[in-house]
């Protein structure tokens, strides 16, 4: 798709709010604007009843009940929930919790609360060169004082499609909480039955053609009780998190979850995988080296494709592709850290090779001719920084 004059290859950033879902928000935004919590008058109930709408939708999603849902401002409120709601509340001998090495930063950044306000141990299992989690190191570090397993569904850098039925077997067998970020998952693959796997998933609306603001946890009916509030008030979402709750945005995630649980999805994340493979495929025939970042296999999400470009810095091509076509170096999350991806490093490449790579995600919205057009774009990017460079040494 393009945005203006930029063809938008930055999906795993943000997705474009879809037309039906701001449809479906609307009315939300104008005549039907009570306060969901607002109890003795009709235009409260009706907006108490599209939040418990929404709520079902996002269970219906991942396979769970619609009460186990609870609305939040993003991932990484529900990653901070999850993690320092289930230890605040924790007793006896479990103090470890276990995390991959390649997680988002709102993970990584609470284990390091844990351990400096809670005085949890915190551990990083590592990944192969692929990004999959080490499953020999994970099951050495299990035992009886695992608090929680933390380890994403799909990463958010080089797509890496983890496999969340193995890891959930482990962690349970040692009476482990395992939770799982799921909110590069939704595009990638279903995720129907993720509740029979995970005790806890955190969900972004944005990331799935939904409105930026809002985002869901799942919480099991058994590990409910298990978790602190971060936010205190007036008790909304059965007393674990306070406020009131954004209507409209409920709504618009709601209307998203129902849109990937169509028929058509399955048949648009292969022509996705296929339009990725295309672009790869189009750059390695170029005159330029590059190399894939992350796995070959199918085991990845269909619109990543996180490049290595030999010799070129990433931010440089970045900038001479301006503003003609949007992509990142990584996590937009962590876009303002000057040091090299710590998912990269991760999987052996060297701090060089870290920062001549660029993440390019494509969308379903994305077309043959956007590949086409941007594949010419960095070639001729590349040919100016050449250039450039050659100049430089004269």
């Amino acid at each position: 798709m393009r945005v203006g004059k930029s063809i938008y290859l930055d999906h795993q950033a943000t997705t474009p709010t879809h037309p039906d879902v701001l449809t479906a928000m609307r009315p939300w935004l104008t005549e039907a604007f009570g306060n969901p919590h607002s109890s003795d008058h009709a235009l409260g109930w009706k907006s108490s009843q599209a939040v418990d709408l929404a709520a079902e939708q996002v269970a219906r999603l991942i396979g769970a009940d619609a009460d186990e849902i609870l609305f939040t401002s993003g991932a990484t409120e529900s990653n901070n929930m999850a993690l320092l709601g289930l230890a605040r509340r924790a007793a006896g001998k479990r103090r470890r919790v276990l995390v991959s090495a390649i997680e988002h930063k709102s993970v990584l950044a609470v284990g390091r609360a844990l351990e400096e306000q809670l005085g949890f141990s915190v551990e990083h299992i590592p990944v192969d060169r692929e990004g999959f989690v080490d499953m020999r190191a994970l099951l050495d570090a299990l035992d009886e004082e695992v608090l929680a397993v933390s380890i994403m569904a799909v990463n958010n850098e080089i797509g890496t499609v983890q496999n969340v039925a193995r890891i959930a077997e482990v962690t349970k067998a040692c009476g482990a909480v395992f939770h799982c970020d799921a909110a590069q998952a939704s595009l990638a693959m279903p995720i129907d039955d993720l509740t029979s796997l995970a005790d806890m998933v955190s969900l972004s609306a944005h990331k799935m053609y939904g409105p930026k603001g809002i985002g869901a946890l799942y919480l099991s009916h058994a590990v409910q009780p298990r978790i602190e509030p971060l936010i205190y008030g007036g008790g909304q979402q059965h007393g674990l998190r306070s406020g009131t709750t954004p209507v409209p945005l409920c709504v618009g995630m709601g209307a998203a979850a129902e849109m990937l649980r169509t028929e058509e999805i399955t048949a648009k994340r292969s022509e996705l995988s296929l339009r990725r493979n295309a672009f790869v495929e189009r750059l390695r025939r170029s005159s330029w080296p590059v190399a894939l970042n992350g796995p070959s296999s199918l085991a990845r999400h269909p619109g990543n494709a996180n490049i290595h470009f030999v010799g070129f810095s990433a931010h440089d091509i970045l900038g001479a592709l301006q503003p003609h076509l949007a992509a990142s170096t990584g996590s937009a999350c962590t876009s303002g850290t000057p040091e090299p991806s710590h998912v990269l490093k991760a999987i052996g490449l060297s701090g060089d090779e870290a920062e001549s790579s660029i993440r390019f995600s494509l969308g379903f919205d994305t077309s043959d001719e956007d590949v086409e057009a941007a594949v010419e774009l960095i070639g001729a990017a590349l040919e100016k920084l050449s250039a450039v460079e050659q100049l430089n040494l004269v």
